[in-house]
C-alpha cells in the first residue's frame, strides 16, 4: 500500500503577497519612526514608553512585573533590564508586593510619571500624523476589527501554544 502523499503546500496569491508584504513593512517601519521621535523628544525608547503609560494607566500606577511584562508584550527578563534602566533614571522604583512577598512591583514614581506627561504629547501627535490621520473612521474601525481577528487567531492558536512552551 503506497504511503499517503503529503498534501501540496498553500502559497499565497499575488494579492495576498502584497497586502502580507505590506503590512510586514509597516510593522518595521511604524515603531521605528515612533522610537526615533520619542528617543529624540525624550531619550525613552517606544518599550519604555509604553512601560511607563501602561504604569500610569494602573491604580496607585503600581504593577507585578509579570502583569507588566505581559501588558508590554515582553519577556520578563528584558522587562527586569529595562526596569532597571528607569530606576537608575528615577522614573521606576521596585518594591516587594504587599498582598505576596514572593512578586515584585513596579512602581512609577512622581519623576517618572512627569517625564511621561511631558513626553505624550509629541509622541501621541506623531501617532496621529503618521497613523490616525491618513485613515477615515471607517478605516480605523475596520483596522481595528481586523486587529482583534488576527489578535484572537494568534492568542489562541497553535502558535500560542507554541510562543507558551
Amino acid at each position: 500500500m503506497p504511503a499517503p502523499k503529503d498534501p501540496e503546500p498553500r502559497w499565497l496569491t499575488d494579492d495576498q503577497l502584497a497586502a502580507w508584504r505590506g503590512f510586514v513593512r509597516l510593522l518595521q517601519r511604524l515603531p521605528a519612526a515612533l522610537e526615533t521621535q520619542l528617543q529624540q523628544d525624550s531619550k525613552l525608547s517606544l518599550l519604555e514608553y509604553h512601560v511607563l503609560a501602561h504604569l500610569s494607566d494602573q491604580p496607585g500606577r503600581r504593577l507585578r512585573m509579570s502583569e507588566l511584562a505581559s501588558l508590554a508584550t515582553t519577556e520578563l527578563s528584558r522587562l527586569s533590564h529595562l526596569i532597571g534602566r528607569l530606576e537608575n533614571r528615577g522614573f521606576v522604583r521596585r518594591e516587594p508586593d504587599p498582598e505576596n512577598g514572593r512578586y515584585t512591583l513596579a512602581v512609577l514614581t512622581e519623576a517618572g510619571h512627569a517625564h511621561l506627561v511631558s513626553a505624550a504629547p509629541a509622541h501621541v501627535a506623531q501617532v496621529l500624523t503618521l497613523f490616525v490621520d491618513v485613515l477615515t473612521p471607517h478605516e480605523l474601525r475596520t483596522l481595528h476589527r481586523i486587529s482583534a481577528k488576527v489578535l484572537d487567531r494568534v492568542e489562541s492558536g497553535p502558535a500560542a501554544e507554541r510562543l507558551s512552551s
